[in-house]
């Protein structure tokens, strides 16, 4: 023990004695080589006069040329100058005192050279990174005018959150390119501008530079460049585009951090012609634009951000109403009342709103009558005085620049009918018209529509609908007001709609309604129809009313031969108008939620037929007349509560038929009736909604010919009620009173592609999927509703997998111990553990014993 403690101690003391050494070799060598570090500080004090020299040059340069000298190079300056003096003198003195011999002159001053040697390698050491900083590419920036920006921004709440994000993602290194986009007079210019405003004056800047340059329809780039430029302080003199972009490029690449708005994009912009640095280019470049169009943003620009500006609230609206029309209607009550109604004309559009208050402030009460009575003005004005030229104008050139003439013919349709349209609806009349070329089968014509439907609103000339139900879409207010104001040239639309009920009007004179194609009557005020349509152009009329005692002349539809596309919506009849049998052109018919009496026969005359819709209507019957309708391609009588019989044939007749809604109705299937095995016989049949109540007729073999189907709702057993899930396309309700084991094959076969499947009342199951399916990976399942299964232990025998389940609702389960039978999991334990059969999160609502789950 004593020979390894000895040990210890004495490498201890080596490594000890080897420190010390080292310590003392470095103090010597600056004694020793004290001349070394002389001669490296005079290198460095030279290079430093050298650069400072330079730099002062390219000074001199810039302030000739009116520049401003960048806040890092007059801090550069100043730190070298402070240094060059201090150090000079410090190491001058320690230099003379080296020099001086003691001892009589016989030996060096160790001392005054120790110290001289460290202060130089110190000193130099400072000079060699000041040196390091000097890597200034420009010392000077143009003496620019700050931009003129306008503070009336009005801070509207709505507007907050996109505003706060739009700085934030200005702030993230990872985005470069942000677009704003919304309709024409939301305030996209407006904000982008605040955006502009608060950059300039923030105290710490986020940008060096921030610069904005206004598009337009048909780009400028030579303007556009000469806004960037003189932004810049850059002379853009030569004519060649080519040379003028590369200027360009090469003055902004110089910019550390700059932010560029463009401003109001139609369609794509080539940044490289304009001479914009973008990404691996410049990554201090970053760009905000505005577009009316999502699409020219994420798709034509590749913006890694969009941000939508929506309208306002009404609220808000209201409150900037008043602020706009100074409350010069205040101390009036008439006026004021007049007032709200013109204001909510304006559509909460920020641009309507301030044209529309600022020509009506301090006007006289009659002025703001007229205002009111001009946007109230049915379709046959030719005029478009009810808002201002350039909201008008504005928005009238977005509509224009549609792509095609069946885009625009659709958009004038919607705003025609001026409500929440639903999808379906406006699928069937644009058949009917012909709107939708080259599309060879429903789902192709279905595929179209939404494409076009998409492409407006990202041209923000629709909304998606503010309701949760996605089979509908909104038609902007102001939209509206322009897009009847050009359907309404040359007399060729009278519509009249819910907003203008209160408008009691006569029928149009014979010689206005010649040229008229298209009328739509919603809610109107109408004295009395007339005998007789006198309108041979006429292509499609439209009456929804709520006047049960409105009624139509037998022979109304006699010179109306040219009609396409007819909807009688929530009339009362005893029986059809013989007139109809007429309509032999007719493409689409639509009769809902009327009042038929008993006669359809009179519609098997209307050969051309594609579409025919009875949806919640009275009748008991589908005649045998229907089956004469050879080019039909799809029949709605869902919600036909009434319904118990088609007559046998029918269906099987309907050999071109894509499309057949049954939901709702109470059909006797069977003879004498149709029977389910004539659907087997629809070979092009695609979509299908069908309520089966005797749960025994699924057991038949009719399904087996129908996995071809895209779209399907089919509920098996009594009392399911309507379909309620619309996000859905395939929905699969089965309530038994029998085996899994005994239903028909061919159902089995859509539960692998269903997206909503609920089970009720499952007789003797303990593995509620297990004879269901035998399917591992159910891919698209999205909703599974499991209830009233009395026998029910687990829901899956294997580790099946749900990617795609959103939502799962157990219920009424009472003998339920696991979610897998191979897995004893309790079923409320579920929700704490992760499991690989899921894809995603999931909502869960577990009920059990009286208690439940909800996640």
């Amino acid at each position: 023990m004593e020979a390894i403690g000895t040990g210890a101690a004495a490498n201890v003391s080596s490594e000890t004695a080897k420190g010390i050494f080292h310590q003392v070799k470095r103090h010597i060598r600056y004694v020793i080589f004290y001349q070394k570090f002389v001669d490296k500080f005079e290198q460095k004090h030279r290079t430093l006069i050298a650069k400072r020299t330079s730099v002062q040059q390219d000074v001199d340069v810039a302030e000739r040329n009116g520049e401003k000298i960048k806040a890092d190079v007059l801090d550069w300056r100043h730190r070298v100058d402070e240094a060059i003096t201090e150090k000079e003198k410090k190491v001058k003195e320690l230099e003379v005192k080296a020099t001086t011999k003691c001892f009589f002159g016989l030996c060096p001053n160790i001392k005054s050279r120790y110290q001289l040697s460290r202060k130089a390698e110190k000193d130099a050491s400072t000079f060699d990174e000041l040196i390091k900083e000097c890597q200034f590419e420009r010392v000077g920036y143009p003496d620019v005018a700050e931009p003129i920006i306008h503070t009336d921004f009005e801070a509207f709440k709505s507007r907050e959150e996109v505003f706060n994000d739009i700085m934030e993602s200005l702030k993230d290194a990872t985005t470069s390119m942000i677009g704003v986009y919304g309709m024409a007079g939301v305030g996209k210019t407006w904000l982008v501008k605040e955006v502009e405003r608060q950059l300039h004056e923030v105290e710490v800047k986020l940008f060096d530079s921030v610069v904005r340059a206004p598009v337009s329809q048909i780009p400028d780039i030579k303007e556009i460049q000469d806004q960037i430029a003189y932004s810049l302080g850059l002379k853009l003199e030569e004519n060649s585009p080519d040379v003028r972009a590369r200027k360009l490029y090469g003055r902004l690449r110089k910019e550390k951090n700059v932010l560029i708005i463009l401003d109001d994009l139609w369609k794509k912009l080539d940044l490289e012609e304009v001479g914009i640095p973008f990404g691996s280019q410049h990554k201090g470049c970053k760009i905000l634009l505005t577009s009316r169009n999502q699409n020219v943003l994420s798709n034509g620009m590749d913006a890694t951000k969009t941000f939508a500006i929506v309208d306002l609230d009404d609220e808000e609206a209201w409150e900037f109403f008043k602020k706009m029309a100074r409350d010069s209607f205040e101390s009036d009550e008439e006026l004021r009342s007049t007032a709200i109604k013109v204001a909510k004309k304006c559509a909460r559009l920020p641009l309507a709103l301030a044209t529309v208050a600022r020509a009506l402030r301090n006007k006289s009460l009659f002025v703001w009558r007229d205002a009111l009575q001009q946007l109230q003005r049915p379709y046959l004005e030719k005029s478009s005085s009810e808002i201002s030229a350039e909201v008008h104008s504005a928005i009238e050139l977005s509509i224009n620049h549609l792509s095609s003439e069946d885009l625009k013919q659709i958009f004038l349709l919607c705003s025609l009918l001026r409500r929440v349209v639903r999808i379906e609806d406006l699928l069937r009349y644009a058949l009917g018209l012909g709107l939708i070329k080259g599309a060879n089968s429903m789902k192709a014509a279905r595929d179209r529509l939404l494409k076009m439907l998409s492409t407006l609103k990202e041209s923000c000339l629709f909304l998606d609908s503010k309701s949760s139900n996605k089979e509908y879409f909104d038609v902007h207010d102001l939209t509206y007001i322009v897009a009847k104001s050009i359907a309404s040239k040359d007399n060729q639309v009278l519509a009249l709609t819910e907003e203008d009920e209160d408008i009691v009007i006569d029928w149009p004179n014979g010689e206005s309604m010649k040229e008229c194609n298209k009328i739509i009557l919603q809610h109107p005020s109408i004295n009395r129809l007339p005998d007789q349509l006198n309108c041979p152009q006429l292509f499609l009329f439209f009456l929804f009313s709520k006047d049960l005692s409105l009624t139509l002349p037998d022979n109304f539809f006699k010179e109306a031969k040219n009609l396409k596309v007819l909807d009688l919506t929530r009339m009362h009849f005893s029986s059809l108008p013989s007139s109809i049998g007429l309509l032999t052109s007719l493409s689409t018919l639509c009769l809902d939620q009327c009042n038929l009496g008993d006669n359809l026969t009179i519609i098997g005359a209307l050969k051309n037929l594609n579409v025919l819709s009875l949806l919640q209507s009275d009748i008991k019957i589908v005649p045998k007349e229907i089956g004469q309708l050879l080019k039909l391609k799809l029949l709605d009588v869902s919600g036909c509560t009434k319904l118990k019989t088609i007559s046998a044939d029918v269906l099987s007749s309907l050999s071109k038929l894509e499309e057949l809604y049954m939901g709702g109705t109470s059909i006797q299937w069977g003879q004498p009736n149709a029977s389910l095995a004539e659907l087997n016989t629809l070979s092009q049949l695609s979509t299908l909604e069908v309520q089966i109540p005797d749960a025994k007729a699924a057991l038949e073999d009719f399904f087996q010919k129908l996995q071809k189907l895209e779209r399907y709702k089919i509920c098996i057993g009594k009392e399911w009620g309507r379909f309620r899930n619309y996000q859905y396309s395939r929905t699969l309700r089965l309530r038994l009173n029998t085996s899994i084991d005994d239903l028909d094959h061919g159902i089995k076969k859509l539960v692998k592609r269903t997206q909503d499947l609920e089970l009720d009342e499952l007789k003797g199951v303990k593995i509620a999927l297990k004879e269901l399916t035998d399917e591992k990976r159910l891919s698209h399942l999205q909703n599974l509703h499991i209830q009233n299964g009395l026998d029910i232990e687990s829901i899956i025998n294997d580790r099946n997998e749900f990617p795609r389940l959103q939502s799962l609702i157990l219920q009424g389960l009472p003998q339920l111990v696991s979610f897998c039978s191979q897995d004893k999991i309790d079923a409320t334990s579920l929700p704490q553990r992760e499991l690989p059969l899921f894809g995603e999160k999931l909502h869960m609502e577990i009920y059990k014993a009286g208690e439940s789950t909800n996640l």
